[in-house]
């Protein structure tokens, strides 16, 4: 019995020890394999802190629709998708019968394309992120896919490595400027993706042998550290394999550390899954969102892609840009701001001259941009276009609107005894003068000709405190706006 009972502890003992060898390897198992391909365990990703502190990044569409550079970026599908009559009265006007969209391809030139130019007009701007369009609807890449064989920029127009040279531009002379890629999931007319689309997405083809092996592809030649899907909006998630992909990605990729994604991955995904969201095409909520989220608006307000016939009103004014990134950054976004590049290489000037006046209004008051926070408010609860940043003990108010006679009153700050308010751009002077008064806290403005900001103001403020909040902040994502879903699928 000795024996027995000896033999039976050394089997408990064993199973014990087993069951805890067990256990040891699948925690060792879960650590090596980190995020797994769910939306529950890719959500639980922190973002990296150079996104949220960046807040200005720039978007470039370019491609084969920047040769008829007309109505939009989606051309092709116009003319030949939905048969737009506009774009097919067009196509009979100015080119000869029987003329496809590949046509265009040898136009494409990029003749004046110089990436070095582009990385100084870039830094001008003041952005801290670029995102460049690999890839559109139209299945053109701006690199020498291997799984875009003569429709690539290599093979069939400009002959070079677009999409290279300018990596290797914003990398060597202005490394501060953190590199991204935009990659359509989807494309229009690749028979590929027509016969999935025709099985209902319960067939894979095109997935497995043209939008994964491409996005493998540009992470690991080019190492993005954007990462913007689009084009996924017919399909489900599944269909694309995106957890997969994106599990991938933040667990063995080689920018798994850095590299930051969109929300565009999959039917009902935007708005609800990924780094940060979009939710879509021009989202400004207005009101502060729970998640990171991005404004990706354009300086053309009707077309992403260049236009040759835009007239001067059609590009946003410097005042509505900077409005529309003081209401962004307040409300926890970054914005993206898109340009479309020329067929030859160019930026068109409008676009330059809008992004360099960009950059100067920073360089007097990126104080209140870079890695600011939101405030308790986001808006003033008096006095319109007034919207509030915040960093460690400074709270900065962004003025659209000089003030009439040069006083400003604000409704949601409260002076203590430790208040004291500057105004960026003018060192030269003393601290502001305020006082409370019935309504809030009235603030003195410098003489404008002693200030050298122009556009929009920001007051800096420490000392004060937030009124209280009519109502707490929300903790779900606003819905966007039926016209936003209209822009989304333009």
């Amino acid at each position: 019995m000795g024996w027995l009972h000896w033999h039976w502890q050394c089997t408990v003992y064993a199973g014990k020890f087993r069951m805890l060898l067990t256990v040891l390897l699948c925690i060792l198992g879960l650590a090596k394999a980190g995020y797994e391909p769910t939306w529950a365990s890719l959500d639980t990703r922190p973002l990296p802190t150079w996104y949220d502190e960046s807040k200005v990044g720039i978007f470039l569409h370019w491609g084969v629709f920047s040769v008829p550079s007309f109505g939009s970026e989606w051309f092709w599908e116009h003319w030949q998708g939905s048969h737009n009559q506009a774009y097919v009265d067009f196509m009979k006007k100015n080119y000869r019968p029987n003329f496809t969209y590949q046509d265009f391809a040898p136009q494409f030139t990029a003749e004046f394309y110089d990436p070095f130019e582009w990385a100084r007009v870039l830094n001008a701007s003041g952005a801290r992120y670029v995102v460049l369009t690999s890839k559109h609807h139209e299945g053109y890449t701006l690199w020498p896919s291997h799984y875009s064989w003569g429709w690539n920029a290599v093979d069939v127009g400009p002959k070079r490595d677009l999409l290279g040279d300018l990596q290797l531009a914003i990398r060597t002379r202005t490394p501060h400027i953190h590199f991204g890629l935009y990659h359509s999931m989807y494309e229009w007319f690749n028979p590929l993706y027509l016969q999935d689309k025709a099985m209902h997405f319960q067939t894979q083809n095109f997935v497995k042998r043209k939008t994964m092996p491409e996005l493998y592809e540009l992470v690991n030649q080019y190492k993005p550290e954007v990462v913007w899907s689009d084009g996924d909006w017919e399909a489900e998630d599944k269909y694309w394999n995106s957890t997969g992909f994106l599990a991938w990605l933040f667990n063995e990729s080689p920018v798994k550390d850095t590299v930051v994604v969109n929300d565009r991955w999959g039917r009902g995904i935007p708005c609800h899954h990924g780094s940060y969201y979009t939710c879509t095409d021009h989202y400004n909520p207005g009101v502060l969102q729970p998640h990171k989220w991005e404004n990706c608006m354009t300086l053309d307000k009707h077309s992403w892609g260049y236009r040759r016939n835009a007239p001067a009103t059609d590009y946003i004014t410097i005042h509505d840009l900077l409005t529309e990134l003081a209401m962004t950054i307040s409300c926890r976004g970054n914005i993206l701001i898109n340009a479309g590049p020329t067929h030859d290489g160019r930026i068109p000037p409008i676009m330059e001259e809008r992004l360099r006046q960009l950059g100067s209004w920073l360089d007097i008051n990126g104080e209140a941009v870079y890695q600011s926070q939101p405030w308790t408010h986001q808006n003033d609860s008096l006095t319109p276009g007034i919207w509030y940043t915040s960093k460690g003990d400074a709270v900065y108010a962004i003025v659209l609107k000089w003030p009439q006679a040069g006083i400003l009153t604000l409704g949601s700050a409260q002076a203590t005894a430790g208040t004291s308010i500057s105004f960026l751009g003018y060192s030269s002077g003393p601290p502001l003068r305020y006082k409370m008064v019935k309504k809030g806290l009235q603030v003195v403005f410098p003489p404008m000709p002693e200030v050298k900001g122009k556009w929009v103001w920001v007051l800096a403020m420490r000392g004060v405190n937030p009124t209280p909040l009519l109502t707490p902040p929300q903790t779900f994502m606003s819905e966007p706006s039926h016209s936003n879903l209209i822009n989304f699928m333009q």
